[in-house]
């Protein structure tokens, strides 16, 4: 039954502002109480102490979805007050930018659009309320640094908010975030919406559905347990103190973040349907890794963000593709998916990505640069000349994997890869890497260059020996030439069916690399 059971909005956050918190120099209040408008009225109080006028800034994008959403195109009835309540002049500078001309404490006011469904995007109807930060909350130029509050104004009916930033102590849907990157990373969802939580390894997490309709939620969540207790187990650490999932309705995808994911999706979550739920828990599973592998383990190029311009990596076939290929380890470690799961998976990406005519014209380096422009930016020519840094990353995750195996005797694999890079960059030097440091921990753990995957198979498009590598791990490999693909530019290929087996009479070391890489 829908909303069968509320919990109180704060329940797993610290009761109040640690110590160690510094003050908040700038509030927000996003009124939310008319939601039939389609508009949220959003208010700012900051202070401008310099010799210039206050410039504030709204984001351009919002980190994960690497598209230009300009945001500042849904900015309405924008206003700006002094202390004393007297209107301020100011005038928009660019496309996201509005100059105050004014000193002191300055409220500044404006409503937001807020009905498109997608995880990037602001909503508000009668059911509920999603606010991804970025999407509707400015900050003064030069202070992302700067702590926040926001409180949410609800309607009258609605219960609940969600959110992973720290709640304000006797004050009710407000939240504390002690800079903007926190702040632009925590999606709010506000509403009457089902919620449970457990705790695994001291730590809580929470599962918040808008819709229960059709879903065994303690079989659900158990299965989600179960993979977050094998990613952690994977990564050896876990760096949050509580974890929220937001799962909405139909809609556009999910977005990862720092301590949760919001997805929007039907489903399916119910087990009638095995292939599809397995897939439904891939999908979670991804958004979960991600908080390693990106939000942790990132190119140095993904944070600190600029928010207002592309933030430019040729290493996405690293933080999407190898999260790809660990979503079908750490569902398998979990008990949660087969051996034969996991090859049909493997076989699927990378059917993916050779049957795709793209292959013949763009590299995986090449594909993570130029996402900006192509990937919600679909038409006949990037179809044909594109691929998917998905599919490949996930391809060259799995040789990776195989080649190091094999070079150590099956003492070590890229699980140690990102180990390493979790506790040398994201804990010591507490910074991104850059491709050449990626490329130099690998070679590390391996013990040996890794010329072949980096300088080729990574950076160009030059046919993969997915034979070679496979039978590291005793696997056998169906390339048999099927029909032939479209003409591209006077180039062709033909589709293989990428069907992955187990060898008869394997050695030792084929037999070892098999058991412990995919489990049975």
């Amino acid at each position: 039954m829908l909303f069968a059971r509320l919990l109180p909005v704060f329940l797993l956050a610290a009761s109040t502002l640690s110590a160690r918190q510094k003050p908040a120099d700038i509030h927000f209040t996003v009124d939310a109480q008319r939601p039939g408008s389609a508009y949220f009225h959003v208010t700012m109080i900051c202070e401008n102490t310099g010799k210039d006028a206050l410039r504030v800034k709204l984001p351009a994008w919002t980190p994960g979805y690497y598209w230009l959403i300009n945001y500042a195109k849904n900015v309405v009835n924008f206003r700006a007050q002094s202390a004393a309540g007297k209107d301020l002049r100011w005038e928009k500078t660019n496309k996201n930018t509005w100059s105050i001309a004014g000193k002191g404490p300055i409220t500044i006011s404006y409503d937001v659009y807020a009905r498109t469904q997608s995880v990037a995007d602001a909503w508000l109807d009668s059911t509920f309320a999603y606010l991804p930060p970025a999407s509707l909350l400015m900050h003064p130029e030069g202070a992302l640094s700067k702590a926040s509050t926001v409180k949410m104004l609800l309607p009258s009916s609605w219960k609940s908010s969600f959110t992973g930033l720290e709640p304000v102590k006797g004050q009710s849907h407000t939240y504390y975030a002690q800079d903007f990157d926190e702040l632009y990373d925590c999606p709010l969802l506000l509403g009457n919406q089902y919620a449970t939580q457990t705790d695994i390894g001291g730590r809580q997490h929470r599962l918040v559905l808008q819709d229960t309709a059709g879903i065994d939620v303690p079989s659900f969540f158990a299965d989600l347990q179960k993979m977050i207790r094998s990613a952690n187990e994977l990564m050896g650490a876990v760096p949050y103190k509580h974890y929220t999932f937001l799962i909405m309705g139909d809609g556009r995808g999910g977005l990862e973040h720092r301590n949760s994911t919001a997805v929007f999706s039907g489903g399916p979550y119910g087990r009638q349907n095995m292939a599809a739920y397995k897939r439904w828990l891939n999908f979670l599973t991804h958004e979960y890794f991600h908080l390693y592998n990106i939000k942790a383990i990132r190119p140095v190029a993904l944070g600190p963000f600029d928010y207002d311009k592309e933030n430019l990596t040729h290493m996405l076939w690293v933080s999407e593709g190898f999260t790809v290929y660990y979503e079908y380890l750490i569902l398998n470690r979990a008990g949660l998916l087969t051996r034969q799961d996991v090859y049909d998976m493997l076989r699927g990406s990378i059917t993916n990505y050779e049957n795709s005519p793209g292959h013949l014209f763009q590299s995986a380096t090449a594909s993570s640069f130029d996402t900006w422009l192509h990937f919600f930016n679909r038409n006949a020519h990037t179809a044909n000349t594109t691929i998917s840094y998905y599919d490949k990353g996930c391809a060259l995750g799995l040789l990776l994997d195989l080649k190091i195996r094999h070079e150590t005797g099956n003492r070590r694999s890229l699980d140690n890869v990102m180990r390493q890079l979790y506790q040398e960059f994201y804990i010591t030097k507490r910074r991104g890497f850059t491709d050449d440091e990626f490329r130099h921990v690998c070679e590390t753990v391996a013990g040996c260059k890794l010329s072949e995957i980096f300088e080729v198979y990574a950076t160009t498009t030059e046919p993969v020996d997915y034979t070679k590598y496979l039978a590291y791990a005793g696997i056998s490999v169906d390339l048999t030439p099927g029909k032939p693909f479209p003409l591209v530019f006077g180039r062709s290929g033909h589709e293989r069916p990428f069907t992955f087996r187990d060898m008869p009479g394997m050695d030792s070391l084929q037999r070892a690399i098999n058991r412990s890489w995919v489990v049975d």
